[in-house]
Parts: structure tokens; C-alpha cells; sequence
């Protein structure tokens, strides 16, 4: 990440934004196995609200270290214009990194019917690595899942305080959000995705409400594929934009 930050920063004409405040992404309860780790990746073209942005990409790292405790870390990286200009793609902005472990605390399913409701949290710092942030933030959430023989929804309820920006009052909020798949064959190789998610602001900052829709495709049992778009309805929302999605899985152990 650092080594793709510091290429993109010595390319002629390219300049350091402020900080980007990347939208909130519900996620799920799902647990990888331990050993097991997956890269989720997104990239595409994003109408933020005042500039276009390039995401190259929005990441998120997932490690199982036990049946009941994963590692996540999440962060972002991406080009963008000034308000003045349309499709330069001259200024670099990295988000702050979260890292973060999520623990599922209670699991109950009826696996020869296919049901299953489950609770948990994740929590961790946010390390200042956005330009100009300084300070150790934090994020938690409180998840409720439930499955069902083709479908999967999870609740995220909770809340943050961002690494500091120059004299400013750290970025407070709580947030929260529905993450839900659809499996559209019996097989579940196809599904579509759907996240809407929100955030309010504590500190003078634009609050967010956001709707992600999509397709994911899983050619086999350790890659997905993905397009999804989204749209924002308030003024700290994406406008809009489209992402194409990667995550393969790997056996580390």
C-alpha cells in the first residue's frame, strides 16, 4: 500500500489531497476459517461530493485466526480531481487504515434447514495513514446476522472517532447500515448484493446515506466476482459511481 502511495506521489504533477472520508460499507457476520484469508478489492470511477475520484483500489484484508475471531483490515486509495477540474486524477488520497478484529458471540443455526441468526462485534484503532491525520482513532460495531436457505442479512450498528486533521475537531459519528445477499441459483454462484448505510456527524461534518446495489459471481469456491453501483443521497454522500470487485481467498494455514 505505502510502496503504491509513494509511486503514485512521485509521478509528475501528482499532489497530496486532505484527507478522504471513504463511505461507510456495512458488513457481515460471515467468519473465515482459521488459516484462511481473503482479499476483498474494489476499483472503479466515483462521483464524490465535489469531485470525481478514481479507486485503486478500496481494500479490505480478512484473516481467521480462530472458529470465532477474525482480523479485518480495511482501507483505501484513490486518485482524485479538484472541484475545478473533471477527470485530471492529479491528486493522491489515501483513507486511514482500520484495523480492526471481529468476534461472533453467539451462533445459532439450523444447518439442515439452512437458518441461522448470530451476534457480534468488531472493533479496533483507526491508524493515521490519510495525509495530515495525526493520532490513533477508533470504530466499533455491533452486528446482528441472520441467514436464511438463499439470503443473508446483517445489521451494523455503531460508531467512530477519526484520527485528527491539522487544528480541527476530530471526526465523530455514529453510523449504521444493512448488509444483504440474495443467492439466485440453487448452486449460489450468482447472488445479488444490496448495502444501505448512513452516518451522523457529531463534529461539522456532512452526514452520509448511501445505497450500494449489485451482481457477484463465484466461478469457484475461493473467488468472487463483482460490479456494484451506488448513489448518495446526502451531502457527504458519492453521488454515484460504479466498482468492479475481486476477492480471492487464500490457505495460509
Amino acid at each position: 500500500m505505502w510502496l503504491i502511495a509513494a509511486a503514485l506521489a512521485a509521478c509528475g504533477g501528482t499532489a497530496w489531497a486532505d484527507p478522504m472520508r471513504r463511505l461507510f460499507e456495512p458488513t457481515d457476520l460471515a467468519l473465515e476459517d482459521p488459516g484462511v484469508s481473503e482479499w476483498n478489492m474494489q476499483a472503479g470511477l466515483v462521483r464524490g461530493p465535489d469531485a470525481y475520484r478514481l479507486v485503486i483500489p478500496d481494500f479490505e484484508l480478512d484473516l481467521g485466526l480462530t472458529r470465532s475471531v477474525e482480523l479485518d483490515v480495511d482501507g483505501a486509495l484513490a486518485l482524485e480531481d479538484a472541484p475545478s477540474r473533471t477527470f485530471a486524477f492529479d491528486t493522491v488520497s489515501p483513507d486511514n487504515l482500520w484495523l480492526s478484529l471481529k468476534t461472533a458471540i453467539v451462533d445459532v443455526s439450523d444447518v439442515a434447514n439452512g437458518w441461522g441468526v448470530g451476534f457480534g462485534i468488531q472493533l479496533g484503532p483507526k491508524l493515521p495513514v490519510a495525509q495530515q491525520a495525526a493520532g490513533v482513532g477508533g470504530e466499533g460495531l455491533a452486528l446482528v446476522g441472520m441467514t436464511g436457505p438463499r439470503s443473508q442479512l446483517t445489521l451494523n450498528m455503531g460508531g467512530f472517532i477519526d484520527p485528527a486533521v491539522g487544528a480541527a475537531s476530530r471526526p465523530g459519528a455514529v453510523e449504521g447500515g444493512l448488509d444483504y445477499a440474495y443467492a439466485l441459483d440453487a448452486s449460489k454462484q450468482w447472488s445479488l448484493t444490496a448495502d444501505l448505510s448512513g452516518v451522523r456527524f457529531f463534529t461539522p461534518d456532512a452526514d452520509q446515506l448511501n445505497l450500494a446495489t449489485g451482481i457477484a459471481y463465484d466461478p469457484t469456491a475461493t473467488l468472487e466476482i463483482s460490479v456494484t453501483a451506488l448513489c448518495g443521497f446526502l451531502r457527504g454522500s458519492d453521488r454515484y459511481g460504479v466498482l468492479l470487485g475481486i476477492s480471492p481467498k487464500f490457505h495460509l494455514w
